[in-house]
């Protein structure tokens, strides 16, 4: 038998807290996963596994707020630059942005072949050594 679970409506409040504003009292720049485990007094990977049991819906919901307001922070701030931008850029990665781009090279759906790999391959006709 398991040890007893930490989720209880103690700990539930203190999530309730820091995402009312507690985040802002505990002198966080933007809502954290780390400062949302540490105001409950919980280890951050309980906080990602609670975050997924389907047992603990209003605990989501709270995880997923703490989220949008990190994302929705770093943006309005690094936009204002507030924010150092290295640091805004590398956390809004977990939000899905990214600054890479992705080019298609097809042409109606089928591979575009470019000049040079038709002829890359092709082996040189050279008579000097016949």
């Amino acid at each position: 038998m398991g040890r007893p679970s930490e989720y209880t409506e103690d700990k539930l409040e203190l999530a309730r807290m820091y995402l009312e504003g507690g985040w802002e009292e505990q002198g966080d720049a933007v809502p954290q996963i780390a400062g949302l485990a540490l105001a409950m007094g919980i280890e951050r990977q309980t906080v990602y596994a609670w975050s997924k049991d389907e047992d603990k819906q209003e605990f989501s919901y709270i995880f997923t707020r703490v989220q949008a307001l990190q994302e929705r922070g770093l943006v309005n701030n690094g936009l204002r630059g507030d924010f150092n931008p290295a640091i805004a850029k590398m956390m809004l990665t977990k939000h899905g942005y990214s600054d890479k781009q992705e080019i298609d090279h097809t042409s109606k759906g089928e591979s575009v072949k470019t000049f040079s790999s038709m002829y890359a391959a092709q082996p040189k006709n050279d008579d000097s050594l016949a």
